[in-house]
């Protein structure tokens, strides 16, 4: 099924893709790398584990148990900064995880809202070989899928991607392909995104729903796409339909258009309803 619908961006049935907006000129630095038939046995990740660190070469990647790994590099806090890091609490893995910049934080959130089984922040060092030599990267994150399908990430807003960042991201690319894993560079969002997946987090966390209104909420948008204020209107107490309305978007067994700014006129719909949904 097609994630979008026109020029919206279906809420119900999206996946990253959709959501971001990709950096994918790292392929014009391949060239670059240093390949050839024994490359996957050249080029090594480096894990951390209670035990220490293990290497790995990229062509045993498959038999690494990566839940159980540990960062590869630490998170620093101190004064004066550049950058921004934290903890960012995830409903679908129930606890926190950390970041080091506010675009981290925003892929966290988006990873949330799409349901991940784990995630990993910066899960190991990886060292592979270009033309002028070696190289490393650690990348930012590693999300484990529903199912078992995984996904590497970085995050880099566009403007700051410089010629290293792309050979790094292009040899980061190869990687992930040589093991079967999907890799991302986060370079940006498609509008109004973030804006609608940071209101919809509110009400991301269990919710009582001692008055039934959920099941009315349900029924009323199985009729057809309603307005998200005649949605909650039409319920025995509108106010606190509003919460419910918005903590059933979040988990996406009621559906909206993440590509449009959300308000009383949004258009609901229903939606597929993940096992993780509550």
């Amino acid at each position: 099924m097609s994630t979008r619908t026109g020029p919206g961006i279906r809420s119900d049935v999206c996946d990253l893709d959709a959501l971001i907006s990709p950096f994918t000129s790292d392929a014009i630095f391949r060239q670059q790398l240093v390949l050839g038939e024994s490359w996957p046995r050249r080029w090594t990740t480096t894990w951390l584990f209670d035990g220490g660190q293990v290497a790995w070469p990229v062509r045993d990647l498959g038999s690494v148990p990566v839940l159980g790994s540990r960062p590869v590099r630490r998170f620093t806090w101190r004064a004066r900064q550049r950058h921004r890091p934290g903890l960012q609490f995830m409903v679908s893995t129930g606890r926190h995880h950390g970041f080091e910049s506010l675009e981290e934080q925003r892929l966290l959130l988006a990873l949330d809202f799409l349901g991940v089984v784990e995630v990993l922040p910066q899960p190991f060092r990886l060292d592979f070989e270009h033309e002028g030599g070696r190289g490393r990267h650690v990348p930012d994150f590693l999300a484990v899928l529903p199912g078992g399908a995984t996904v590497l990430a970085d995050v880099r807003p566009a403007g700051r991607i410089g010629d290293d960042d792309a050979l790094r991201f292009a040899a980061t690319r190869e990687t992930a392909a040589a093991c079967g894993w999907q890799y991302v560079v986060v370079a940006g969002w498609r509008p109004h995104v973030h804006g609608v997946l940071d209101h919809l987090s509110s009400q991301r966390r269990p919710l009582k729903d001692q008055l039934g209104l959920q099941g009315q909420l349900l029924e009323a948008a199985s009729r057809g796409p309603v307005a998200f204020g005649a949605l909650a209107a039409g319920t025995r107490l509108a106010a606190v339909a509003r919460a419910h309305v918005t903590h059933l978007l979040w988990h996406r067994r009621l559906a909206v258009d993440l590509g449009i700014p959300l308000g009383d006129g949004s258009l609901v719909w229903l939606g597929s309803a993940p096992h993780w949904a509550t």
